[in-house]
């Protein structure tokens, strides 16, 4: 006896709930959290890190009553480590005027100092030197 071209098709092994149909309501309100979702991804992909890791470096030169650089503007990223390579004849101090604000001493007698600072919110940061009471540099932090 042969059994050429007899097939066999499986058979459900009991009965079947169909799947009831997703609403147009539903369906809308998942793509409105998956399309949240992906945005929330790019946007943590794109700025987790908070910017640039390279050294801005900015070289500052006091020479008797005058400063080089006098109220530049140089951009940063927000995070990014910044040296200020301080060159000065005379000792004095450097105020930045961030949050919370700081001072940094240099030396004098044609000494190079650096100093390393991290600016963590955007917005303009004054560099000044009281001692001169001049602007020595606005850092554009973004």
């Amino acid at each position: 006896m042969s059994h050429v071209g007899s097939q066999h098709s499986p058979q459900p092994s009991g009965p079947t709930t169909p799947r009831p149909a997703v609403s147009g309501r539903t369906a809308r309100r998942i793509a409105a959290a998956l399309a949240a979702g992906a945005v929330a991804l790019g946007l943590s992909a794109c700025g987790g890190d908070g910017g640039s890791t390279t050294v801005k470096k900015i070289d500052i030169t006091f020479s008797g009553s005058s400063v080089t650089p006098n109220g530049d503007r140089v951009k940063v990223d927000v995070d990014q480590p910044i040296d200020l390579i301080v060159t000065a004849d005379e000792p004095g101090e450097l105020h930045v005027h961030s949050e919370p604000e700081q001072s940094f001493e240099y030396e004098g007698g044609g000494a190079t100092t650096t100093i390393e600072l991290q600016i963590a919110r955007p917005g303009v940061v004054e560099v000044e030197s009281h001692d001169l009471d001049e602007l020595v540099v606005s850092l554009e932090v973004s």
